[in-house]
This record gives structure tokens, C-alpha cells and sequence, in this order.
């Protein structure tokens, strides 16, 4: 099936190289984006935030480690804080890599005016992108979606359910909402120590399933050797943290490969 992604499951770098610090590179970061880009990373996925002063930067949590939510900052103040904006993000993304957009809005998108809002601030940037590289939009949010349907109509969307979320709802959630991808949270396969649960449908249906509803699939965040369970399934794409050891796993040994 044709589609956003590639054909074989391609990898997406997680916050660029992976959460938190991956050898000196900070997660949302340049550098984070280089390193993941140089271990092979077909993607980059990078969290997306609004300011106080309707900029737009790279961060995954609402808050800064010192309690204040990055909402209430400035630009200036993110940017004192470490934070990368997503333009300069942007730029360190060479235009063959695709572009992962995970939008995290805040409570003050339900009352702001609508131009505010941090999907309406973003959609300049994502009809920018996706004219120059592989681009898709990802968020918890599902009104994230259906603005990105409405104002970037020619960028694919992701409905990403949130943690452990149910396999069932995941799949058909996707297709209600019209989004072309399902991202679901590895935990809701049942690989991990959380065991078994009834019901539960094996990778290998649901990814069937999935494709012939129409959806590509790509989980977060698997390690390298549930990566490689989902690529003998089918899967679409993976998000990981350990991007040299998913490619490695997906595509042959390497330096320090565990394919």
C-alpha cells in the first residue's frame, strides 16, 4: 500500500536522538536532530509548544524543570531557558528527512482567539514544510487533527491515542476521524511485562486490520528488538529512542549493530 511512508518501516528519531540526553545531544534540539539524522533516521519527530507571546518552540513537557509552564514564558525567556525554537529546529532537518510534528496544546487553546491557538500558529510552518520534504502532524489532541484537515489539507495526520490506550479504539478512532496514520504507544501491544490482556488482538492483525481500513501504523517508543517485531509484522514506521540500535535491528548489523 502506498501512503506517507516508504514501503519498509522506516524510523523516526524520537524527540530527534531520543528523550532526555543521548551521548551530548538534548532531546528537541539541533543537535538532537543532527545525531538522529546521522544514525540513520529516515524521520525526526519534535514536540511542538506555544509561547505567551505566540512563538512557537521545542519542548515536550508544559512545564520547565523549575515548575514554570512554557506557555507563560516569552520566547526570550524560552530561549534563555535552553529551549529551541521550531524555526531553528526546522532548519537543522536536512529536506530529505521527513518531519514528525507532535503538537502539544495547552488549556489556554480552548478559550485564546482562534489565531492563537497553537495549531493555527503552526499552519504556516507545516504548508512551508510539506512542500519540501515528507511531513506529518501527530498530537494527543484530536481537534489538533481536524484543524490540520481544515488548513493544511495536503498534510497527513496522526491520531495518537494516549498511553496504553486500547488497540480497538486506537484503529477505529483513527479512521472516524479521518487521519491517514494510527501512532499507537508500544505498551498497547502487549510486549512488555504488562503481560497478556484478554482480548487483545495480536501485532499482526492489528496491522493487517489496520491497512485494510486504510491507516499506516508506527508505535511509540519500541526498543530495538520490539522494532524489529513490528517491521516482521508490517508495521509502517517506529518512533525510538535508540535510533542506531533500531536501524540496526531493522536493517543489518553495523557499528555496534544488534542486527
Amino acid at each position: 500500500m502506498s501512503g506517507v511512508f516508504g514501503g519498509t518501516t522506516e524510523v523516526i528519531g524520537h524527540r530527534g536522538a531520543g528523550r532526555g540526553v543521548v551521548g551530548r545531544a538534548r532531546e528537541n534540539t539541533p543537535e538532537s536532530f543532527a545525531a538522529a539524522v546521522e544514525a540513520g533516521a529516515d524521520w525526526v519527530e519534535i514536540d511542538v509548544r506555544r509561547t505567551a507571546d505566540d512563538a512557537l518552540v521545542l519542548y515536550h513537557n508544559a512545564a520547565l524543570d523549575d515548575g514554570r509552564a512554557v506557555v507563560d514564558l516569552t520566547a526570550a525567556e524560552c530561549a534563555r531557558a535552553g529551549l529551541a525554537g521550531l524555526e531553528e529546529g526546522l532548519a537543522a532537518v536536512p529536506d530529505g528527512v521527513g518531519l514528525d510534528v507532535d503538537v502539544k496544546t495547552v488549556m489556554e487553546d480552548a478559550v485564546d482567539a482562534p489565531a492563537r491557538r497553537t495549531a493555527s500558529l503552526l499552519m504556516p510552518y507545516l504548508r512551508r514544510e510539506a512542500a519540501r520534504r515528507r511531513v506529518f502532524v501527530c498530537s494527543f489532541d484530536p481537534g489538533v487533527l481536524l484543524s490540520v484537515h481544515e488548513g493544511a489539507p495536503g498534510v497527513p495526520t496522526a491520531w495518537m491515542p494516549f498511553v496504553r490506550n486500547p488497540l480497538d479504539q486506537a484503529v477505529a478512532g483513527a479512521v472516524g476521524l479521518g487521519c491517514p496514520i494510527v501512532a499507537v504507544d508500544v505498551r498497547s501491544f502487549g510486549l512488555t511485562a504488562d503481560g497478556p490482556l484478554p482480548g487483545r488482538r495480536p501485532v499482526e492483525y492489528t496491522v493487517d486490520l489496520a491497512h485494510r481500513a486504510g491507516l499506516e501504523v508506527a508505535s511509540w517508543c519500541p526498543d530495538p528488538r520490539e522494532a524489529a517485531v513490528f517491521a516482521a509484522a508490517g508495521m509502517d514506521a517506529v518512533v525510538v529512542d535508540d535510533v542506531p540500535g533500531a536501524v540496526a535491528a531493522l536493517r543489518g548489523p553495523g557499528p555496534g549493530g544488534t542486527g
